[in-house]
C-alpha cells in the first residue's frame, strides 16, 4: 500500500504544482497580499488548481499511455513502466477532479466557471490538441492564462489587459521552448510520440521563439509605463523591474540553446540558481514597490 502511495503521488507530479503559483499575480499587482481574506482565498484557489492539475496529469498520461513507453524518459513514469495500475490512477483522477470543481463552485461562482475552463481546455488538448501544430502551444499558454484569470476571481479583482497579454506571451515562450526541446530530444521518432511535433523543424521553432520572447519584453515594459497602470499603482516604479525581466528571459534562453533544458521548465525555474534568485529579486521588488 506504501509502495502504490508512492507511485501515485508520483503521477500527480507535484514538482508542477509551481504552475500555480501565478495564481497569487493578481492578488499581488491588486495590493491585497497583507489583507487577510483575500490571502485565504488565493491560498484555497492554489490549493484546488493544485488538485485539479494533478487530476489532469494523470488523465494525460492514462491517454498518452501507449506513445509515453516510446520515450526516453516517459517511460520511466508509473502509469507508462506499468508500477502503477491505470483503474486505480483513473478513479484517483476522475475523484479529484470532480471534487475540487465541486468546491471551487463553492468557493465562488466565477471561479468555478474558470476552474471548469481549465479542465476542459486540459482535458481537450490531451484528447486532439496537442496533435495540432501551432494550436497545441496555444493550448499549453491558455492554460497559464486561465490559472492567472482564476487568481483574479477568486478574490474577485479585474485582470489587467495588459498582465493578461504579459501572461500569454509568456506561456508561449515557454511552450515553444519546450517543443523545441522535445523535437531535439526525440530526433527521428519525435512524429510517433507526438504528431504535431512532425509539423515543426527547429528553425520554425526558433523564430516563433524569438518572435514571443521579443513581444514579451516589449509588452512588459509598456505596461509597467502606461498611464492606466501609473495611475492605478499609484507608482511608475515598476519600470525598475524591467531589467531583472530582461535578464530572467535572457538566463532562460542561455539554459534552452546552451544547456538543452527546457523540457522541463517547472524544474529549471526552481533550480538554476541565478534564475530562481532572479525570480526572487524581482518578486521582493515588487512587493516593496507597490506596499512599501
Amino acid at each position: 500500500m506504501g509502495e502504490t502511495a508512492r507511485l501515485l503521488l508520483i503521477s500527480l507530479r507535484p514538482h508542477q504544482w509551481t504552475k500555480n503559483l501565478i495564481l497569487f499575480a493578481p492578488l499581488v499587482f491588486s495590493r491585497h497580499l497583507l489583507e487577510r481574506g483575500p490571502l485565504l482565498r488565493a491560498l484555497a484557489a492554489f490549493g484546488l488548481f493544485c488538485i485539479l492539475s494533478s487530476g489532469v496529469y494523470v488523465f494525460n498520461d492514462l491517454r498518452d499511455l501507449e506513445r509515453d513507453r516510446l520515450h526516453p524518459v516517459k517511460a520511466r513514469r508509473p502509469l507508462a513502466s506499468g508500477a502503477l495500475s491505470p483503474h486505480l490512477a483513473a478513479g484517483v483522477s476522475a475523484c479529484m477532479m470532480l471534487g475540487a470543481l465541486g468546491f471551487s463552485f463553492w468557493l465562488n461562482l466565477a471561479f468555478g466557471i474558470v476552474a471548469l475552463a481549465y479542465v476542459g481546455l486540459q482535458i481537450a488538448y490531451s484528447l486532439w490538441m496537442k496533435a495540432v501544430v501551432i494550436l497545441d502551444v496555444f493550448a499549453i499558454a491558455g492554460g497559464f492564462v486561465l490559472r492567472a484569470v482564476a487568481g483574479a476571481e477568486a478574490i474577485a479583482v479585474p485582470i489587467s489587459s495588459w498582465f493578461f497579454i504579459c501572461t500569454l506571451l509568456l506561456a508561449l515562450f515557454l511552450a515553444l521552448s519546450k517543443r523545441r526541446h522535445e523535437l531535439l530530444l526525440l530526433e527521428g521518432a519525435a512524429s510517433t510520440h507526438r504528431a504535431s511535433l512532425a509539423e515543426y523543424t527547429p528553425s520554425l521553432l526558433d523564430q516563433m521563439i524569438a518572435t514571443v520572447t521579443a513581444a514579451t519584453i516589449v509588452t512588459y515594459a509598456l505596461y509597467t509605463l502606461s498611464s492606466e497602470t501609473v495611475a492605478r499603482l499609484r507608482t511608475d516604479a515598476l519600470k525598475y523591474t524591467i531589467p531583472i525581466v530582461l535578464y530572467g528571459i535572457f538566463r532562460y534562453l542561455y539554459l534552452v540553446y546552451r544547456r538543452g533544458e527546457g523540457g522541463n521548465p517547472e524544474m529549471a525555474l526552481v533550480t538554476d540558481r541565478p534564475l530562481v534568485l532572479a525570480i526572487f529579486l524581482y518578486g521582493a521588488m515588487v512587493v516593496w514597490i507597490l506596499y512599501w
